[in-house]
């Protein structure tokens, strides 16, 4: 590997150092993150920010707490997975109530610190293996998982051991519904909302490590497409041993996108049916069990993720929920079911109320940007809070702000407090090596999202051999302002390349009807907006030469590279195609259904979209990839498609990597893109 990727893999994509996880208590005086003590230092420790004075204080270090760290118990893995924590060390943490105390598992064993005074972490014994400890109100209890057995300490088991999973997200929730958690505390600390899963219904997946045959194969539970879901019931579990099971219509509603408490007499959860195309928010009474319809969003495609923040109760008692508005121009916010944005704006996230107005996260401009806002509930009225050109975000508490701006300079996060005070938490992390001035650009007649990145020693009318490099699926957005996202494209720039990256149909932020053009089929839409996008820049840089394309990608996008030199090898010339679905009949549930219907109502649909039946087109190079330890995409699915280009007699390399899973940690990244070079140099020379 040469210096930048040596640099990219020890800092962990110069993120090592960098805080995150922020969170502020105790009505803002206090906020906690993670963060490590240097730019190749992997181990997260736990800080707090007292915004009185703004002096960080570390209070639990990893290394200390366990000098001689074991493997992560496998739910935790699995969980990290989920949420893509690459960290080492306290990868997350909960606090209490008044924010003034955290809990965290360290390697199965479970911990709490308060702030202020000694600050000493205090390890709490557990009944097994913890995972996701979460404090009450006041911190005087914790709540956590063992064995798949909710637990409570001080006290004892307070979920049945009945061989469901209690307390846990199942796989479709915590992968592609937002919903990581599965247990929370009623405001007065003393009760517990908790999810029951039972997913004996579900197939086993089955994981075997060639490089060690004497290990035994691991496996899991996986809702493929078209089978059966995971059975989540919520319960509420009180004193005494006291258990009352929320009721509403699991059949048609199977999904549980979001839970938690609204008041001590009141719970509100979000459920959907199995094509997502109906959202409802329902009140439950955790008395009786009993719930009740506030609101129902549908969409004859399917109803896209809620919008961070809503469903909330205003106030005045008024509920904010989110919906598309007429003809699918941009996504909104409705107070009561009545319109309070318009096409101007996407809103992306609600904060919380600042000065008496909502605290929104939105795009205005370009859909590579997003800004900060303040919004009034009442008259519609926006107000710019932080809209310079970059990505913006924000969180809140009591009157004090985290803003953080990633744009063309970097990362800057500042912390405000309501006399005007500022601080800016410490930035430990590698700087980024390149500015990178990519060309941003929107074309062809449907607006698509383009950016193009030129190697710095550039000389026009020096023809280039182009990579397209990107994702293309929906849920991501791979085009913005946040020159985080440009660093490596900007290597391979200057290994001689010209880098476009192309927000095709389908993926997120231009418009939902924009979105929603993905609808019963992944493979044309994406296919057919990467080829008119490309050759609209060839057409305006004409030192792309279209003559020498490659194409590479990750998950989704090892789907798009796979499938260019598969479909249209008169465009592309040759593909690395990293951890692809290649039939979405093998992909979960949630995400597939979402998009494509039921494989058995359709499908032509899956058939279509499924790469294997292309395997004897295959005329260009292609080189396959995947982990044999990824647990999202399951290495079956390049498997299959290798064994289809085997039979068919067409020639392929395949790289099968031991113990690596879909996030690819530890520099492996980085190791695949030195080995991609070397393919692209030698097949587009």
């Amino acid at each position: 590997m040469d210096d930048f990727l040596r640099l990219s893999a020890s800092t962990a994509r110069f993120t090592h150092g960098a805080p995150r996880a922020f969170s502020f208590g105790d009505d803002g005086r206090l906020l906690w993150f993670l963060r490590s003590t240097g730019s190749t230092d992997a181990f997260d420790s736990l800080w707090v920010l007292d915004t009185t004075t703004g002096a960080e204080t570390r209070l639990a270090d990893p290394r200390e707490l366990c000098p001689e760290p074991g493997p992560l118990p496998e739910a935790e893995r699995r969980l990290r997975e989920r949420t893509r924590l690459v960290a080492a060390g306290i990868g997350s943490y909960a606090l209490s109530g008044d924010g003034r105390r955290a809990a965290f598992a360290l390697y199965g064993r479970l911990f709490e610190v308060a702030a202020g005074g000694a600050g000493t972490p205090k390890e709490i014994p557990a009944a097994g293996p913890a995972l996701d400890p979460r404090p009450n109100a006041d911190g005087s209890r914790t709540a956590y998982v063992a064995d798949d057995i909710l637990y409570v300490a001080p006290g004892g088991r307070i979920s049945p051991a009945d061989g469901a999973r209690w307390g846990l997200a199942e796989f479709a929730a915590a992968e592609e519904l937002g919903r990581p958690r599965g247990h929370w505390w009623s405001p007065d600390g003393v009760t517990l909302l908790a999810a029951r899963v039972d997913e004996s219904a579900l197939q086993r997946r089955w994981f075997a490590d060639p490089a060690h045959p004497e290990r035994p194969a691991e496996d899991f539970a996986y809702p493929e497409a078209g089978g059966p879901n995971a059975d989540v019931q919520l319960w509420v579990l009180g004193e005494g041993g006291t258990r009352i099971r929320l009721d509403w219509d699991a059949d048609t509603y199977p999904y549980v996108s979001d839970a938690g408490w609204e008041s001590q007499t009141e719970i509100l959860l979000t459920v959907q049916d199995r094509l997502q195309q109906n959202v409802l928010l329902l009140s439950a009474d955790p008395a009786t069990g009993r719930t009740e319809e506030l609101s129902r969003t549908t969409h004859p495609q399917w109803v896209d993720p809620l919008v961070p923040g809503t469903p909330a109760r205003l106030a005045d008692g008024r509920m904010l929920t989110c919906a598309d508005t007429p003809g699918g121009a941009a996504r909104a916010l409705a107070v009561d079911g009545a319109p309070l944005t318009g096409d101007e704006i996407q809103v992306r996230g609600v904060a919380g109320i600042h000065e008496g107005r909502l605290l929104i996260e939105a795009g205005l401009r370009d859909p590579s940007e997003q800004q900060v806002l303040l919004l009034d509930p009442d008259t519609g009225e926006l107000t710019p809070l932080a809209d310079g050109p970059g990505v913006h975000t924000v969180s809140a508490s009591a009157g004090t702000l985290l803003l953080t701006t990633a744009d063309a300079d970097g990362v800057r996060r500042t912390v405000r407090t309501p006399d005007g005070r500022e601080f800016t938490p410490a930035d430990l992390s590698e700087p980024l090596p390149y500015r990178v001035d990519a060309v941003l650009e929107r074309v062809t007649d449907r607006g698509i999202p383009t950016a193009l990145v030129l190697p710095r020693d550039h000389v026009p009318g020096r023809r280039l051999p182009v990579l397209v490099d990107g994702y293309g699926g929906p849920g991501m957005q791979d085009i913005t302002a946040d020159q985080r996202r440009r660093q490596h494209r900007q290597w391979w720039a200057d290994q001689g390349f010209a880098v476009v990256t192309i927000d095709n149909r389908g993926t997120p932020y231009v418009s939902p009807a924009y979105t929603h053009a993905m609808y019963r089929g992944f493979s044309e839409v994406t296919l057919d907006d990467q080829v008119a996008a490309l050759h609209a820049l060839a057409a305006r840089h004409t030192d792309l030469d279209l003559d020498r394309v490659g194409v590479r990608g990750w998950s989704y996008g090892g789907y798009l590279s796979a499938m260019a030199v598969l479909r249209r090898p008169d465009v592309f010339h040759a593909a690395a195609a990293g951890a692809a679905p290649t039939d979405f009949r093998h992909y979960d549930t949630a995400y597939t259904e979402r998009y494509l219907g039921l494989p058995q109502e359709h499908p032509e649909v899956y058939e279509r979209d499924s790469l294997i039946p292309d395997a004897p087109k295959l005329s260009r190079p292609l080189l396959l990839i995947t982990g044999l330890a990824d647990d999202n995409v399951h290495p079956s699915h390049t498997l299959r498609l290798s064994q289809a280009l085997t039979d068919a007699g067409r020639p392929h390399q395949l790289l099968a990597l031991p113990g690596v899973t879909h996030m690819t940690p530890g520099g492996t990244r980085e190791k695949l893109m030195a080995l991609e070079l070397e393919f692209f140099r030698r097949e587009l020379a």
